[in-house]
């Protein structure tokens, strides 16, 4: 037998393993509590076991659990009406991750192209350091070195521009372009806040030349930022928006919401899903819409954020050695370090505190959204002796 690992190894794991969770704790299998500030890299909004999503799983668990989308799905529906009452949607399309929302996502701006009989108008402008996760498409759409090199020839179309360069975008839309497609906060980017008066800017640049905005609100989205989705910030809609991770609140589920103008070329046929949409994951989605897109939700969320930000400052001017600066929105923080960010989270492991390391030097901090004002406390009490670990080194 070969000894290559039966699990491809594609990731460089910590050596933990986690047996069951609370809150935002993740417990290994000897007892030792994590207090978990990645929530599963922004996944598990409402922490690990909650009770209300364990309930809306198991009774689903107990009636139906796959159909597929031969057939309608009263769950789905259930999601998606809770979806387009709460955005600026007409329609929505449920998938099981944020990268199946990105492929979607570029096939539906192409396809309203097409569809309003101009073919040619396929360019989507993306920017240095997105992350629209790791198909072919989406990688193509990144244009990064590190996501595409061994993976080529790439799929066409993609025109990359410097992040944020409203300027570069303004001179390299054309009668070309399809779509813009931009994170309003970049995650895997290194918690890179697109600031809303570019994010203005860029719809009106669209608005002008009639490109389709997407907005990859995957990590930014689902009340992280203290708002349901962070373009809500800017005042602005887009006319395509992906959705993952914190929708299904550690259920695997994603979704593409869209315009009905956006959406219009997307007749019968034109895309599909087996496992997409199916009871299970939308019971539970729906059940994290229902909790958390409703104003006092987002208002603890934003105010717990002023409080960890607060606190992270203090932190940052305590180990100028290990820190520069505290950058992010809402609960989707980061900490810009002076110091390989994988040396702060082998620290935090020491600790007993979990954290997630991003481009840019830049550690993240995305915690469960119901994380109490104590855990937080805390969550810089770990992060500090973490720090003076780093220190010691």
């Amino acid at each position: 037998m070969s000894d290559f690992p039966h699990v491809l190894p594609t990731y460089n794991r910590a050596p933990l393993a986690f047996e069951r969770g609370e809150g935002s704790w993740a417990i290994a299998a000897d007892g030792t509590r994590y207090l978990d500030l990645g929530a599963g890299i922004a996944v598990n909004a409402l922490g690990h076991a909650n009770l209300e999503l364990v309930a809306a799983l198991t009774e689903q668990a107990g009636r139906i659990w796959h159909v597929s989308n031969l057939y309608q799905i009263p769950q789905q529906e259930k999601l998606a009406n809770l979806l387009v009452d709460n955005t600026f949607a007409d329609t929505v399309f449920v998938t099981n991750s944020g990268t199946e929302a990105a492929e979607l996502a570029i096939k539906m701006a192409r396809k309203y192209w097409d569809h309003a009989g101009d073919p040619d108008r396929y360019e989507i402008l993306t920017f240095e350091g997105a992350f629209h996760g790791r198909s072919t498409g989406a990688i193509a759409a990144s244009g990064s070195e590190k996501m595409v090199k061994g993976f080529g020839p790439l799929m066409p179309g993609f025109v990359h521009l410097p992040f944020g360069d409203v300027e570069a975008m303004r001179a390299a839309i054309s009668d070309r372009t399809a779509a813009v497609m931009i994170e309003p906060i970049q995650g895997e980017g290194g918690i890179r806040v697109l600031p809303d008066a570019d994010l203005r800017l860029i719809r009106q640049l669209c608005d002008e030349t009639g490109a389709l905005l997407i907005l990859d609100e995957v990590q930014s989205g689902m009340g992280r930022t203290g708002r349901l989705f962070a373009h809500e910030h800017a005042g602005i809609t887009p006319d395509i928006m992906m959705v993952a991770k914190g929708i299904g609140g550690g259920f695997p589920l994603g979704a593409v919401l869209a315009t009905e103008k956006a959406a219009s070329g997307m007749t019968a046929g034109s895309h599909g899903s087996t496992y997409g949409g199916n009871p299970l994951a939308c019971a539970v989605g729906a059940r994290v819409m229902e909790i958390i897109a409703t104003p006092a939700f987002l208002a603890e969320v934003s105010r717990k954020a002023g409080l960890f930000r607060q606190k992270l400052e203090g932190l940052v001017a305590a180990h100028p050695q290990v820190f520069e600066s505290v950058r992010g929105q809402g609960l989707m923080l980061g900490l810009k370090c002076k110091v390989a960010p994988a040396d702060v989270v082998k620290a935090g492991y020491a600790e007993h505190i979990l954290t997630v390391p991003a481009a840019d030097n830049t550690l993240r901090l995305l915690p469960p959204l119901n994380i109490s004002d104590e855990e937080i406390t805390e969550a810089v009490i770990r992060l500090d002796r973490a720090a003076k670990r780093v220190e010691e080194a």
